[in-house]
């Protein structure tokens, strides 16, 4: 198993697989090609099938896990009632990660190819997206920047015969499997800064359920190359310290974020639904489509730093006190 660090909302369903042996090339019809196809259809393993569809479609096209939850304070002791009361919900986040599967030509190795775009939006209404948020710790007010992470990626996992997925279960009509990963990574060592962490260091627990039926599991395990995007529910918690834009420094304000989403597949971009698509058109077209080729990852914490901090121009306390208005 790959020990990475975490760098997207939906970054471990490509964690749970990453453990190919390395073998002999798998045999392509067309040379040069990235289309992961032919690669795919070499698995035989049941488990192997399933959650490679998770990672995109096994034709190479665009597909969609559609994200959709809510935030809530988890705050020791209640220690911060009445400016913030443990349990209150903060936000809710609507979005989307939008990935493909990716051959390295002539090989038998694929890599996972993501963009991800989450809204903070009004905790009453998920569809009004917020602009600005109050802390009201400081009672300062503060541009909300979305999860916009420029690109989340993996691999390259070989792909042989043999390869194998995650231990499944059947609850009912479903087939199920989990992944739960403790995540920590020094931002003060990679950055250069600490963003009012404990130590500069991010640590955060994220745990992911995955289920698809037995219809979904007959339709899509079968030889050949299924056509489209399997369908996949996955329910996601995330516990993590206060967003970047929120300004409360961890090391002063006792407390984190706990996040909990559900995600679905979807076929294509043209699925999202119409709102949420105008935003991204209107304000992050780039989020449209994956990328086209392997490239660095970000997660939400890298992309502040690369967009907002323009990658240490300014420091995370310089942001907040340039945009704070009181």
């Amino acid at each position: 198993m790959i020990r990475k660090a975490v760098t997207g909302l939906l970054a471990p369903i490509a964690i749970l697989l990453s453990t190919g042996i390395p073998s002999a090339q798998a045999h392509d019809k067309s040379v040069g090609s990235t289309n992961p196809g032919p690669v795919y259809e070499t698995v035989t393993d049941k488990s192997g099938k399933l959650s490679l569809q998770t990672f995109g479609r096994p034709d190479g096209k665009d597909m969609v896990f559609r994200i959709s939850g809510s935030v809530y304070a988890n705050i020791e002791g209640n220690s911060l009632d009445p400016a913030m009361r443990h349990g209150q919900k903060l936000f809710n986040i609507e979005g989307y990660n939008i990935r493909r599967l990716y051959r390295v030509p002539d090989t038998n190795q694929l890599y996972q190819l993501s963009r991800e775009i989450v809204f903070y939006t009004d905790p009453a209404d998920p569809q009004r997206i917020l602009r600005e948020w109050r802390n009201p710790i400081d009672g300062k007010t503060y541009p909300v920047v979305p999860i916009n992470n420029d690109t989340v990626n993996f691999g390259p996992f070989t792909i042989t015969p043999s390869y194998a997925g995650p231990p499944m279960r059947q609850l009912h009509d479903e087939t199920v499997w989990t992944s739960d990963i403790g995540v920590r990574t020094n931002f003060g060592t990679t950055l250069g800064e600490r963003f009012g962490l404990a130590g500069g260091v991010y640590a955060a627990q994220e745990m992911f359920d995955f289920s698809v039926d037995r219809r979904e599991v007959a339709a899509r395990t079968k030889p050949g190359v299924p056509a489209g995007a399997m369908k996949t529910k996955i329910s996601w918690a995330r516990t993590s310290p206060w967003a970047p834009f929120m300004c409360l420094a961890e090391t002063d304000v006792r407390g984190q974020l706990t996040y909990h989403a559900r995600s679905w597949s979807l076929g294509s971009y043209a699925q999202i639904e119409p709102w949420l698509r105008a935003e991204v058109e209107a304000k992050h077209p780039l989020y449209k489509a994956a990328p086209g080729a392997p490239g660095p990852s970000e997660s939400s914490w890298t992309s502040f730093h690369n967009k907002q901090l323009g990658k240490g121009a300014t420091t995370w306390a310089g942001w907040c006190a340039a945009n704070g208005r009181a």
